[in-house]
């Protein structure tokens, strides 16, 4: 989304947007984990100075990233294909190189329905031919998950296809958007974010998140990433600073809720705060854990409960401690309390809604679906918001 400017004609408003992202210095990337955990989560400070973008706690930064050069490598080594060649890259006629098409204009590690069936038009391979008959489409949406364009080209060569006619079937790439861990009243001129690397192992090779292992491995201080403000109005800190905030951010959702908090710091916000968050491990895992003991001595959190899964037996999460502390969190809800969830769309926010909706229906003495109403109220209200992914 392009970020719209109140006066066209006003030269102090920011140019710098989705479609021409500004070239942000990095100041700091540093591993928030400790020895021995499984993650490996980064704290990037970058600097907007120059750039006059501002942002409020709860917006997120979108980054326009690279593609890994050994899979760029790898793809035209595959295909034999010369790295110098020219390729047009979109409808405009404009042209680059292909290895620096591949890399830093095409998404080249998501395969698409659409671009196998296309592709089938460049082979012989009979095994691509079926998998793209329309009987088959459970098989081919199969088949996407998990793999690119590498494993399209090992799969069900020998092609017969030009270098242009492949790069024609690609989607430009998209930017990445992470919610904003800091605070510009805090830190005036930077934009910090959190980001987990994302590493798995899928099909018989390893898989690395395009832009969370370039922030990993290959973006050093001093090096820029190519970055624009996103708003976001559904999430975003309640009006009034006398208003209580109950925040549930496991792992990198801790992010805007860094935010939250510095903001209430800064402006010595009279409400009261609540941070629930949760990792596997508290010896390792426990993101910002200096920062945010400190914020509760100085009484700018006044309450925060963890959940460590793996240092126990039985797994606890953040719903757990939701559920063993629902008496008060009961009471901070019926008090006006604001309450935020940040992280895993998948299974975290399910689990944290069923405990919310659990915690309402006990302590208020109410039905699943009185208790689903009063959810419902809430969240018409705004006192309900969830960024999730």
């Amino acid at each position: 989304m392009q970020i719209t400017l109140e006066n066209p004609k006003d030269k102090t408003a920011a140019p710098f947007s989705r479609t021409n992202p500004f070239q942000a210095k990095v100041l700091n990337n540093v591993n928030l984990n400790g020895a021995g955990s499984s993650k490996e989560t980064r704290h990037i400070e970058l600097s907007l100075e120059g750039s006059g973008l501002s942002y409020v706690p709860g917006d997120a930064l979108g980054i326009v990233p690279m593609n890994d050069p050994e899979l760029v490598a790898s793809l035209i080594d595959e295909m034999a294909w010369d790295e110098e060649a020219s390729v047009i890259i979109n409808k405009q006629g404009e042209t680059l190189p292909l290895k620096e098409a591949l890399t830093s204009y095409f998404e080249i590690t998501l395969l698409s329905k659409k671009i196998l069936q296309q592709a089938a038009d460049f082979t012989e391979n009979e095994e691509l031919k079926k998998l793209v008959l329309v009987e088959n489409a459970n098989q081919l949406k199969e088949y996407t998950n998990g793999r690119d364009l590498l494993d399209m080209f090992r799969d069900f060569g020998p092609w017969k296809a030009s270098a242009q006619e492949f790069v024609s079937l690609l989607r430009k790439m998209t930017p990445r958007l992470y919610s904003i861990a800091s605070s510009i009243a805090a830190h005036p001129g930077e934009v910090h974010l959190t980001i987990g690397a994302v590493r798995y192992t899928a099909h018989g090779r390893e898989r690395k998140g395009v832009c969370s292992v370039l922030v990993a491995e290959r973006v050093q201080e001093g090096d820029t990433l190519s970055v624009f403000v996103q708003p976001n109005k559904h999430f975003h800190l309640p009006e009034s600073q006398e208003k209580d905030i109950i925040m549930v951010g496991p792992g990198t959702g801790i992010a805007p809720f860094r935010s939250f908090i510095e903001e209430r710091a800064v402006n010595k916000a009279p409400g009261r705060s609540w941070l629930f968050f949760g990792d596997q491990h508290a010896a390792s895992d426990f993101l910002y854990q200096d920062e945010l003991e400190k914020y509760q001595k100085d009484g700018v959190l006044t309450r925060v409960d963890t959940a460590f899964s793996r240092d126990s037996e039985q797994k606890v999460y953040v719903q757990h401690k939701m559920l063993e502390n629902s008496k008060e969190l009961y009471a901070w809800l019926e008090s006006g309390a604001y309450f935020f969830v940040c992280g895993d769309k998948q299974y975290m926010a399910k689990d944290v809604h069923e405990a919310l909706l659990t915690v309402i229906e006990k302590e208020g003495s109410m039905t699943r679906d009185e208790a689903q109403a009063y959810l419902d109220d809430m969240k018409g209200q705004g006192r309900y918001q969830r960024d999730v992914y």
